[in-house]
């Protein structure tokens, strides 16, 4: 049993990887806040994600995964979280040049970074439609698997793919943060909140087509 566990967690990390390796409104801010705040800024944007899916994960266990699944559900999430995403990309965008980037990374604004981890992830209606099939499914075949432990071998494997690839984009970021002073800093910023301000427009198309 323990082998298939492990192959099982293994099975997670890669499909955890691959969907976190798509870029989306949290590899933007995790970019964005790295260059700002440093390497602890991925992690802890990671951190607020992880908020977001414990607190899907408990709906879906009380049942409501058919709420969160509807038509109406994904309009209203499709509708907000594409406004929430258009004033965030605005606002990162419209984001001074600092007159001296902190060279220590004990000054990351914590709150700021996990916030960010759970606006991205609550705000997006494909975070949603993810855990309402293949998250959903993968939990249920760890149940199958191992019960509990099995459950906990699939949030390993899933939650290890998240940080390992988002702690290593906010490291790289941040030591590249020093070669972009004044116009090449403000460049990269604006980039970032432009992505997100076309993300943001496309979450509210695709509700309305939908």
């Amino acid at each position: 049993m323990w082998i298939e566990v492990f192959l099982f967690t293994v099975a997670s990390f890669w499909v955890g990887l691959s969907g976190a390796m798509v870029p989306g409104p949290m590899l933007t801010v995790t970019i964005s806040d790295s260059l700002k705040k440093g390497s602890k800024a991925g992690p802890l944007v990671v951190l607020g994600h992880y908020i977001a899916e414990i607190t899907l994960m408990i709906l879906l266990v009380l049942g409501l995964g058919w709420a969160i699944g509807s038509k109406t559900a994904t309009m209203i999430i499709g509708g907000v979280g594409g406004l929430m995403l258009i004033y965030i990309g605005y606002t990162i965008a419209k984001s001074p040049v600092p007159s001296e980037i902190p060279e220590k990374e004990e000054s990351v604004e914590k709150r700021g970074s996990i916030l960010s981890g759970i606006i991205t992830s609550v705000t997006n209606p494909y975070f949603y439609l993810w855990w309402a099939t293949v998250g959903w499914a993968f939990m249920l075949k760890g149940i199958e698997l191992a019960g509990i432990i099995g459950v906990l071998s699939f949030l390993v494997g899933h939650w290890g793919a998240d940080l390992a690839w988002f702690s290593l984009v906010s490291f790289f970021t941040s030591k590249g943060r020093h070669m972009l002073p004044g116009k090449r800093y403000k460049i990269m910023m604006i980039i970032c909140g432009i992505f997100l301000v076309f993300l943001g427009v496309y979450f509210i198309y695709s509700t309305l087509i939908a």
